[in-house]
């Protein structure tokens, strides 16, 4: 009798609570099932969670590089030696020409600690360059900064998340669990089931606001306002916590007076949030035994989002909750390693350790470990949206990097930042499926996913985790570090970099010896053990840090540091032209870019379309009823998604998720503002006109039944390009290029997958499939325009099928046609 096959214990691959599953072997497929020995989630998982598996072996998966021969070529398969040749001929060509700044990384916060440290390594040591940072730096990079300067360290929650069932008030602000982390809601949940009371901050009535005990609905973009209003009113009513303040802060006595500026009636008029509420969310919270205040990315995705935190940690310092315990301030780290993403130095001014890049100290201590001298570590390069802001320009980067990061989807102004990626002398992106950024590349590498590598995760709370590997990659994927290291050895710069994990470990561990981010005792033998380890962990022996600031905060007198923060205005105030306010956000079914969500099939067929969330105040303004397309457009851009009529938000107030592309882009739209302090871009607000649009206006999402669920080994193909052309007559159909043509393999077969295509002229034009001669699809792209089709006629084609695009445009018409077709072969 067979032994049943084993489970691997590891954790789910999304937000930053890192959920405990376990991924077993079923034949061809893999189970999985969450486990309810982990505290974090004690048995429960998301939708997201549950359905992670489906990617594993999804049709569209990268199984070998794919290279472009030219800018006009389309991608093409081509061997590993080829494709980190092509990446290392570039970075040298560009450093021979541009110097060594030339040259940029970008990464994401959802890469393992080893490969952050590892990438942020490769920057300074293989590349010696300055530029790199990370989509983190649009996530959690306003809350780090207030954090540090409040605090004088960064740690989404000083305290385990069960703490949260303690609280007997907890103010939560711009943050929705209940639809973005729910297996989180069981620890409120219980504390709601004992009598704790639960405030939230939101413009929207979420899942998380509808359960609460007060839902103070404030206009997005015055969260400052009402933290510095109710402040004032802590100070006025008397429930300051005046022997906490003398004993363990600075610098309240000018806060006190700043917040005179914020008295209730006026914060009233600013928010929207009445003063009975307010008066009534500072009793509940200066009355109680334990509470607690949380931020998350409503509060802090602004251009004033380091001040905004800040003020949230004003008032929770006022009534003495730092560092009491079931009390205290967090913020609610998003992405998977948000919090272990930001500590290792892929940050453009940091080390390893969460050590500052400008710190001689710092600079020696790292040097060392690394077997380099501190003189060669440059200094610190630009922020995300800076370093983008500048691609292919003079003095900016002419080859970038980008490693788990979907910058198409993700970066704000996102047209633009499309603009800077294309003007690029060579991109190179790592991903283990062809994202909207990949498909720009001039080189695409595939990695292995997170079932297929071993590694290390630290989630919101400081907790370091293991992940295992359980499953095998397909043969041609390569995990991170053996690209980074691969890439280094033709660099010249090999012996410095391994690519075994648990060695990148071991130094990471070194390496952040004495920093504020201390993993030194957090050894791979422990958490293997089971061990329950929080940094700072400075020795073997040491049983890690749960909680801080229980005895003082590691600033140089021990103290925490009040800091005058005062409220304005909307950076983009409404007008006439564009007479309501834009907000973003995420969905209970999809995440961050939507990469991997928006290919599972569990996942599509529950949220398909993006959609506006509009009042039906709103809507019966502009003419729109609940399903039909409607048009958002700001000083930037516009975007086109299905109208969906709630009650749940403000009148004046649009909400839309970030998770999709293409014409449903939100982040087309938003604003490149940055924080002074944190570089955050201002996502959360911005101008915004809104009309209906003829329903052939929408941008078709593909079926998702259309997506097979299969074990085999599949290959994509791509005819892609930009393409000059001449019309002949809307009744001419003619080759567009000899490079769009395509033929199915013998002993494969193929499934067309989709066709996206842009239109440069001021006139309609036709690009039509022609299978075997014969015209089998017409896709119209109308002026100015794009389209993206699911294809679901064509399918199953045999071997020996062939493929070609050819078009129909207006006799005379001289125009760009863009194309991007995609077919997965299936073998």
């Amino acid at each position: 009798m067979s032994a049943a096959p084993a489970a691997t214990a590891t954790h789910c691959p999304y937000c930053s609570l890192q959920c405990g599953i376990t991924l077993t072997p079923r034949g061809t497929t893999v189970e999985l099932a969450a486990r309810e020995d982990f505290p974090v989630n004690r048995g429960g998982l998301c939708i997201k969670g549950a359905t992670a598996a489906e990617l594993l072996d999804h049709p569209e998966r990268i199984s070998q590089p794919l290279v472009r021969d030219s800018r006009a070529a389309p991608l093409r398969p081509g061997s590993w030696d080829e494709a980190l040749d092509r990446v290392t001929a570039a970075i040298r060509r560009a450093q021979r020409a541009h110097g060594p700044d030339a040259v940029g990384c970008f990464g994401g916060g959802g890469l393992t600690n080893e490969k952050a440290y590892q990438l942020g390594k490769f920057a300074r040591v293989a590349l010696r360059t300055s530029a790199i940072d990370y989509n983190g730096r649009f996530c959690m990079s306003s809350a780090a900064t207030a954090g540090q300067r409040a605090f004088g360290i960064d740690r989404g929650l000083p305290f385990p998340l069960s703490d949260v069932a303690a609280a007997d008030v907890v103010l939560l602000v711009g943050s929705n669990p209940a639809d973005t982390m729910p297996p989180a809601m069981q620890w409120f949940e219980q504390g709601r089931a004992r009598g704790a009371r639960h405030i939230v901050v939101d413009p929207r009535a979420t899942a998380t606001a509808r359960r609460a005990h007060l839902h103070l609905q404030a206009a997005p973009g015055t969260d400052l306002a009402l933290a510095n209003g109710m402040l004032h009113v802590a100070i006025r009513d008397g429930l300051l916590d005046s022997a906490y303040i003398a004993a363990r802060t600075n610098g309240f006595d000018a806060v006190r007076r700043a917040v005179r500026a914020d008295w209730p009636d006026r914060v009233e008029r600013l928010t929207g949030v009445p003063v009975a509420a307010l008066a009534e969310a500072v009793r509940l919270l200066a009355g109680a035994r334990s509470a607690m205040v949380l931020t998350g990315r409503g509060a802090e995705q602004h251009a004033n989002g380091t001040d905004t935190v800040q003020a949230w940690i004003n008032l929770a310092l006022a009534l003495g909750l730092p560092g009491r315990r079931g009390s205290g301030y967090g913020t609610v780290t998003g992405q998977g390693n948000g919090q272990g993403g930001r500590e290792h130095g892929q940050k453009a001014d940091q080390l390893p350790g969460y050590r500052h890049l400008t710190d001689p100290a710092a600079r020696a201590h790292v040097a060392a470990i690394w077997g380099v001298d501190p003189d060669e570590l440059p200094r610190p390069g630009h922020s995300a949206y800076e370093m983008l802001d500048r691609l292919g320009t003079d003095g900016g980067v002419r080859v970038l990097l980008v490693l788990a990061s979907n910058i198409v989807i993700s970066a704000p102004n996102s047209t633009h930042i499309v603009e800077r990626l294309d003007a690029l002398d060579f991109l190179v992106v790592s991903d283990f499926f062809c994202s909207e950024t990949a498909e720009r590349a001039d080189v695409v590498l595939p990695t292995t996913q997170w079932a297929e590598e071993d590694g290390t995760m630290t989630n919101l709370e400081g907790r370091v985790l293991l992940r295992r590997r359980s499953t095998t990659p397909p043969a041609g994927a390569r995990s991170d570090l053996e690209i980074l290291r691969s890439l280094a050895l033709r660099l010249g710069r090999g012996r410095f970099f391994s690519a075994d994990a648990g060695e990148v470990y071991d130094e990471l561990r070194r390496a952040s010896a004495g920093g504020p981010a201390d993993y030194t005792g957090i050894t791979l033998d422990r958490l293997a053990a089971g061990e329950e380890l929080f940094w700072p962990c400075p020795s073997p022996g040491h049983p890690g840090t749960p909680r801080l600031f229980t005895e003082s905060f590691p600033t140089p007198d021990g103290r925490a540091r009040f800091h005058v923060v005062r409220s304005g205005g909307l950076d983009e105030p409404p007008d006439e032209r564009f007479p309501f306010v834009l907000t973003t956000g995420r969905t209970r079914t999809h995440y961050q870019s939507g990469t991997q969500t928006r290919r599972a099939p569990t996942l599509r067929a529950a949220e398909p379309t993006a959609f506006a969330e509009l009042h039906p105040r709103l809507a019966r303004l502009v003419g729109v009823a609940d399903g039909e397309p409607v048009r958002l457009t700001t000083r930037r851009g516009s975007a086109v998604l299905r109208a969906r009529i709630t009650n749940a938000i403000r009148p004046e107030t649009v909400f839309v998720p970030f998770h999709w592309g293409e014409a449903a882009s939100v982040n087309a739209l938003t604003i490149p503002r940055l924080d002074p302090h944190s570089r955050m871009p201002e996502f959360k607000t911005c101008a915004v006109a809104v009309e209906p649009v003829p329903a052939r206006d929408l941008t078709p999402v593909p079926d998702p039944t259309s997506i097979r669920r299969t074990g085999m080994h599949s290959t994509p193909r791509f005819l892609q390009g930009i393409y000059p052309f001449e019309g002949q007559g809307m009744d001419k159909v003619v080759p567009l290029h000899p490079d769009l043509s395509y033929r199915v393999p013998m002993g494969v077969s193929a499934q067309p997958l989709y066709f996206r295509g842009g239109n440069s002229t001021d006139e309609l034009i036709i690009v039509v499939l022609i299978r075997d001669g014969t015209p089998a699809r017409y896709f119209p792209i109308g002026a100015r325009a794009n389209t993206h089709v699911a294809l679901r006629v064509v399918e199953n084609l045999e071997d020996e099928t062939t493929l070609e695009l050819h078009l129909a445009a207006p006799e005379g018409l001289i125009g760009t046609v863009v194309v991007d077709f995609g077919v997965v072969e299936v073998g």
